[in-house]
């Protein structure tokens, strides 16, 4: 069962990953560049996870050097799908995408590209028809709970009004003259 807890800390990295990435883009305090500045950042921190970690294992564990062209093709392909994901967020933040809404999208509609790359690469035996019929609720499940967290995705909260407007306003009512009848 150790798979299911790394799967599980995967969906907590990537589903605290857009607010974050989000935050990151407006602490830049840039409205222009800031998600650009963001994304440096990822890089560098990708570069620490994703080479540095790899590179300590594989001499921890005595791992030989080599490299099938095949094998690091595809790992090449997958990094940048992955990277221009990472960075299509930012860029729909930027577009005035909510986090939120972005990130449900995302999280609805890739389990749902995934399947169906995965059975093209690998089809099952008997062919696509003889895929039960749940896989295909799940696949059409994902797709409207998407829609639906997207599209009933709660406000924000109202803004508060400033305390001395709030005085203000009292001062100016405490002031006006009694209305007479």
């Amino acid at each position: 069962m150790t798979w299911l807890i790394f799967a599980l800390m995967t969906v907590l990295s990537w589903g605290v990953y857009g607010v974050f990435l989000h935050t990151g883009q407006t602490q830049m305090q840039d409205p222009i560049n800031g998600r650009y500045k963001a994304f440096l950042f990822v890089g560098f921190a990708y570069f620490i996870v994703a080479v540095i970690g790899p590179f300590l294992m594989l001499v921890l564990s005595g791992a030989n050097w080599k490299y099938p062209v095949p094998g690091m093709a595809w790992s090449l392909i997958a990094g940048i799908a992955g990277a221009i994901g990472a960075f299509c967020v930012l860029l729909a933040f930027g577009a005035k995408g909510s986090p939120a809404v972005v990130m449900a999208i995302v999280f609805a509609g890739a389990p749902v590209v995934n399947s169906i790359v995965a059975l093209w690469q690998h089809p099952p035996k008997g062919g696509w028809g003889a895929i039960p019929w749940p896989f295909w609720l799940g696949i059409l499940m994902a797709a409207v709970g998407g829609c639906l967290v997207t599209y009933f995705k709660p406000g924000p909260p109202q803004a508060k009004k400033p305390a001395a407007a709030i005085e203000q306003k009292a001062v100016v009512a405490s002031n006006a003259p009694a209305e007479t009848h």
